[in-house]
């Protein structure tokens, strides 16, 4: 996946709030797929979950725990 195709993915994900992030999260730690990610790669699927746990822990888990 091009760099600014993954950012727009980001930036998607991040858009629909702390909570639903925390949702893909785990999905994607169980190793299933949200549905809007279901055409990318495993690769791509690591990259993802990296990401937005990246993201996610300047809130060191804090705000919109599940």
């Amino acid at each position: 996946m091009e760099r600014e195709n993954f950012d727009a993915l980001i930036e998607s994900i991040c858009a629909t709030g702390c909570i639903e992030v925390n949702r893909t999260i785990i999905l994607l730690e169980k190793g299933e797929a949200p549905a809007h990610l279901e055409k990318l790669n495993p690769a791509e699927y690591q990259s993802v979950l990296k990401e937005l746990k990246s993201i996610m822990d300047i809130y060191d888990g804090n705000v919109c725990s599940l």
